[in-house]
This record gives C-alpha cells, structure tokens and sequence, in this order.
C-alpha cells in the first residue's frame, strides 16, 4: 500500500512528546514490510543541522490562505526505506519554538494540512491512505472530504486519524479558520466543524476521517465516558464502530540495556551485573549517595497533572521516610520545577532533578533505577514504563489507558504480574504501592528478580501494532455489504390450548 503520514514531529528530527516516537518508529516498520510509506513534518528551526545538510529540495508551490499566498517548499530526505518530507516556511516553522507561543497556531497548523494536499500531484505521490496524527494534522481528513474529493486525484483516498492525547484540541475562533481555511457557514453547526462555538481541528478529524485510533485499547474505552472524554465522548460513542485501540510499541534497538552505548554497563536477563554498575554511575553522575542497598525510584516525562504529580506533591515526605532515592527527568510547569528544587535541596544525597530533555540521562535513569513511577491522572498510552521494564526497572504506575494494558499488579497467591498497579487515582493509594514495592525489593529479593525479568521478557515491538494499522488501512476498502434489518420472528397465533 502507498501510505502517508501527517505530523508534526518526528524523531529523529523532532521531539516534545511521544508522538515523534510513534511516527519516527512506525513508519519503518510498515516500510519494511514492503510498503511505500511516506512522512510529512514541518521544517521547523529546532531540526538538527546535520539533517538539514542532507535535504534534498523537491518542489515549491504557494499555498492560498484567505486573501494571502504563502511560500511552501518541499524538502526530503530518504532514510530507513522511508521518505521524509519537510514542509519549509521561515515565517511558520523557523521560529525559535514548535509549539503554542504565538497567536496564531490556527493559521501555522491550517497552512500545513492545506500544503499537505497540494503538494501531493506536486510530488508524484497518490496514497491510498493518509494516516494524520493529533490536532496538528487534524483539518487534512476535513479538507479532503469537504475540498478536494471530487477532483479525481483525491477521490479514492482514505484517511485514518490518531488521537495521541484527546486533551490537545486545536481549539480557535470560528472567524479566524473560516478566513485562513475558506470553509462555509454552512460547515459549522454541531453535526460539522462547529464544537461549543469554536473550530476544533481534532473534531473536524473525528468527523471527516475514514478511521479513528487511539494508541491504546483502554484509552479507546475511557474517552467514550465523560471523565475522560473532554466533551468529546458523544462524538466518539457515536463512531464507535470506527474507532480502534492499537497500543504503540517502542524502538526495541534502541531500547536494548544488551547493546545500549549510552549506559555505563551492558546486561541482559541472563546477566543482571551490569545494571548495578548503571545504578552506581547514576548515583556518581547526579551526585546522590553512592549506595547499592538502597532503590532508586526513577521519573522520565513531562512535569504536569497529567503525569499525577500533584499526588507526589501531597504525599512527598511520606515517600521520603522511607529509604529511597528519588530520580526526576523532564520539563514543564513551574510549580514542580519549585516542587523538585526544594526537595532536592531539603532531601540532600537522596534527590536529584534534571529540568531538560536529556535522552542521554533517560537511557542512563531507565537502567540505573530500581523502579519507575507513573501515576498518571490519565496516560493515553505511555512508554516509558515499557521502556523501564525492558531494562528490568519495575514499573509503579496507576491503571488506566496504556498503562492498565502494558503494567499488571503482582498477585503474591498466583504468582503473576510484572510490575505494581493502583486504581483510586489517590495519593496515599499510590504511597501505599510505593511502600509494597519497596518491601519486595528489600525483602522478597527472589520474587524482585522474577517481576524484573518478566518486564524484560516482554515483546514491546511494532510488530503485531503494525499489523494492526495495516487491517485498519485495508478494511477501509474492502467491499462491505449493507446491514440486513434484523429479523423479526413472526408470532404464533395464540390458541385455547396455549392459555
């Protein structure tokens, strides 16, 4: 199949969150099964130099928005059986940040999904799907279907469309993307575009995409519920049988404590020696205690509710009595930048926080901790608790979306589970977690090392994931007859006999 993925980020060029990750890995799995699989980013400022220097220039057009023309030029670079496009625009994309500090979002991100559909005669490039990512990518599957599927080029596309995070919307004023977009007044009532008096690029994908998918199967059950739906549940019940669960996977090479060059020792399951050498770098490199004895409980990942901080804060010195030590890695709101400075400095020796995006030191955390914390409020999918059981760290997480289907609580009567689950989302629930975790790693050191080894143990490849993308891109056409009106059975008449 011809596939074509929008984005806004990809890694290796880009990356604020997991969706570089997804994009970055997926797309050469389904390449190397034979697919003709193509990526569609911005060019942004923040793409390193030495990929840069490697573009080769395609093609440029102008790209009509309202009463404006804007350049857009087409940049590739074939790597990995992959050809990646970058879509240049200094004025949108060469400013000194990715997301979210201008006012006009709307007009970057409706300049990109316009640019996307134009350049494709441009390219020489007819896919048969077009797989859009997040908000960002949202209004490509709207303009197709409202735009351009009459013209012959475009009419047999399909679309499939994935809901990373369902909290980021794209949400805008009408006025503003009726004027960037050109879409009617007739397009925005609440069955269309319209969403509570506003534009919503992701809603315009849910309604106009062929397919939906979110990147885990509870996540694709939580957001049908009002709690976690963000007053989008009704829309997603009501295409139900179009919206499919399909859990990320993660890079499995790069990922590998058997050959990873970023960490201080190589192990394996069959020989563990090595990660006590990680966890003795670590503790040397972040300046904590140098300590064997005591575990290291690890954080990789953006610093916000989402991420169930707000528990660590109310309950920070309950964990801190106990004989740990505490590892943060990420960036975002202030008040857990304050919150982690100032236990750091009231915890000296036992806490260490780094506010960066270190992919270096989190290869380093992955394999130095003991034990990896993810209380998430909600959590879409999650990799890094794959990621830490892949290097024997044993994940601590709360069940819900991805991690409630990666992550299964340890059962002291059968023996099973390879990691440490709650459910309230509660801070002393996930204190009291924390303490059964620390006791089996202090006190039941066989039953540590078989948790530890089961994480290990797991297949957490794109393998299967992709074969699951691929029944999605093909059900879309398959020739399915029409639903026959069940069938009513006809009544018997009613008899003497039978009263």
């Amino acid at each position: 199949m011809k596939i074509l993925f929008t984005a806004s980020e990809s890694v290796p060029f880009v990356k604020t969150g997991g969706l570089a990750d997804v994009v970055g890995a997926l797309a050469p799995v389904l390449a190397a099964q034979g697919h003709d699989v193509r990526v569609i980013i911005p060019d942004f400022s923040a793409i390193p130099q030495e990929y840069t220097e490697k573009m080769v220039h395609v093609c440029d057009f102008e790209v009509q928005l309202g009463w404006r023309r804007q350049y857009c030029g087409i940049e590739k670079i074939e790597m990995d059986g992959v050809i990646w496009y970058f879509m240049d625009n200094k004025f949108y994309f060469g400013r000194p940040y990715i997301y979210g500090m201008g006012g006009d979002e709307y007009e970057r991100f409706g300049f990109f999904c316009r640019g996307v559909l134009n350049m494709l005669p441009l390219i020489d490039f007819q896919p048969d799907v077009i797989h859009a990512h997040d908000w960002q990518s949202g209004m490509v599957p709207a303009l197709l279907k409202i735009q351009y599927a009459h013209l012959p080029f475009y009419g047999k596309i399909k679309t499939v469309f994935t809901i990373h995070n369902l909290q980021y919307q794209g949400i805008f004023g009408i006025r503003e993307v009726q004027d960037i977009l050109g879409l009617g007044d007739s397009l925005w009532t609440d069955d269309k575009l319209e969403c509570f008096g506003c534009a919503n690029f992701l809603k315009a994908a849910l309604v106009y995409s062929d397919a939906i998918t979110t990147v885990s199967p509870s996540y694709s059950e939580e957001i049908q519920t009002a709690y976690y739906g963000e007053r989008l549940d009704g829309l997603l019940r009501a295409r139900k049988k179009d919206l499919h669960g399909v859990l990320n996977g993660i890079d499995m090479v790069d990922y590998d404590p058997k050959s990873d060059t970023r960490i201080a020792s190589v192990y394996s399951i069959g020989d563990m020696g090595g990660k006590a050498a990680c966890k003795k770098a670590l503790q040397e490199e972040l300046g904590l205690d140098v300590r064997p004895d005591v575990p290291i409980i690890g954080m990789v990942g953006r610093l916000s509710n989402q991420k169930g901080l707000d528990l660590v804060d109310y309950v920070i010195a309950d964990i801190m009595r106990l004989d740990i030590q505490l590892v943060v890695l990420g960036m975002g709101e202030g008040r857990y930048f304050n919150l982690f400075s100032w236990a750091e400095g009231e915890y000296k020796g036992r806490v260490a926080a780094r506010f960066t995006m270190d992919h270096a030191l989190a290869h380093k955390i992955y394999a130095g901790a003991d034990m990896f914390l993810m209380p998430s409020q909600f959590e879409p999918c999650g990799l890094s608790q794959m990621i830490a059981m892949r290097y024997g760290t044993v994940p601590i997480v709360r069940e819900t979306g991805g991690l409630r289907d990666t992550v299964l609580s340890y059962n002291e009567f059968s023996g099973e589970g390879n990691g440490f689950t709650f459910f309230n989302y509660n801070a002393h629930d996930m204190l009291h977690t924390i303490e059964r975790a620390v006791d089996y790693y202090l006190h039941h050191r066989d039953i540590w090392q078989i948790i530890q080894k089961r994480g290990m143990e797991g297949d957490y490849s794109w393998t299967h994931s992709a074969g699951e993308y691929m029944k999605i891109y093909r059900d879309l056409f398959a020739d399915k007859k029409p639903e026959e009106p069940p069938r009513v059975p006809e009544k018997n008449p009613v008899v003497m006999e039978d009263l």
